[in-house]
């Protein structure tokens, strides 16, 4: 047991290392998570009354969009080089190199977008009261993000130009995250009493889909390398 989760944690490192080297699916994430939120206002126009009403859902919406183009990356690479057949037949449960993988996602795509986001609400006129909250929700959902779009990554494995495919196949999971994750900001903001339920809901959300898309993306990892 010591040295599966040994395994595990070298995994993950592994794939921080080379997310760290490689820069360019972090930079690109980080890069449009930031030219949709200042083309709003431009859309919008000048009226900070609906900026700052709508910069939960923008940023929320945005933050998504940005964590969809790195999601290839999870299993990509390692299938083009064969990493991933060697991990397949390797003591470690696919499940848990799946598992691995969407966490080293996670660490290195979905918190620095949620970091980011407070900075970027001052071009929506985003409360600065609500800022900590927005960042703790982001925290709190984005591992759905990861985990769910792992099983999306898995599928679309071998698919040339996968990237709309990929799209299709994950956004509909990402609904229940985009709509608690915007309710709890709101909730917050108005002091009302479904805050706590809402952000319950937000993290039980991330848990199981910690607990059920690695098992999912590992069935599709298979049967993608048979």
């Amino acid at each position: 047991m010591r040295g599966a989760f040994a395994t595990f944690v070298a995994l993950v490192r592994r794939d921080l290392v080379l997310a760290v080297r490689e820069g360019g699916a972090l930079g690109t994430a980080l890069g449009f998570f930031l030219i949709v939120v200042a083309l709003m206002p431009l859309g919008l126009g000048p009226d900070l009354n609906l900026l700052s009403r709508i910069a939960s859902g923008v940023l929320w919406i945005a933050l998504l969009l940005a964590a969809l183009l790195s999601l290839p990356r999870i299993f990509e690479a390692d299938y083009e080089d064969g990493a991933l057949e060697v991990m397949a037949m390797g003591e470690l449960p696919m499940e848990m190199v799946a598992a691995a993988k969407s966490l080293a996602h996670w660490i290195s795509t979905g918190i620095p977008l949620a970091l980011m986001a407070p900075m970027l609400g001052i071009l929506l006129n985003l409360d600065l009261a609500s800022a900590p909250v927005l960042v703790a929700t982001m925290l709190a959902g984005t591992p759905a993000i990861s985990f769910l779009g792992s099983i999306g990554a898995a599928l679309t494995l071998k698919a040339r130009r996968g990237g709309l495919l990929l799209a299709l196949l994950v956004l509909p999971l990402y609904i229940p995250t985009l709509i608690f994750g915007i309710s709890t900001v709101n909730a917050a903001s108005l002091a009302s009493d479904s805050f706590w339920p809402s952000f319950a809901i937000l993290v039980a959300l991330s848990l199981g889909s910690a607990v059920l898309g690695p098992i999912a993306a590992a069935a599709a990892v298979k049967f993608q390398i048979q």
